[in-house]
């Protein structure tokens, strides 16, 4: 049985091969087809359920550029520099 708290393994590989921006722009597609009305409530469901997916697949995908960022440092002679992060 999966761990809750290990979402990842809930989201959908076509989701998962999503860029940040094109997974975005479904998240925003479904809001607007749920704010519409004009959707079934088993559809309703459906879609609310992939938005959750985006939603989480998208936190990810900030969470980890925010990493990467932090991984940018100054140097003492003040030029930038990039520490991998694995540590390589």
């Amino acid at each position: 049985m999966p761990n809750k708290n290990d979402q990842s393994a809930a989201i959908p590989d076509d989701i998962i091969a999503m860029s940040f921006e094109d997974a975005l722009s479904a998240l925003e597609d479904i809001v607007k087809n749920l704010e519409s009305g004009q959707v079934s409530l088993e559809e309703s469901i459906d879609i609310y359920t992939r938005g959750t997916q985006l939603r989480q697949h998208c936190d990810n995908k900030l969470k980890d550029a925010s990493a990467r960022i932090e991984k940018i440092t100054i140097s003492q002679n003040g030029t930038l520099g990039l520490t991998a992060l694995d540590g390589e």
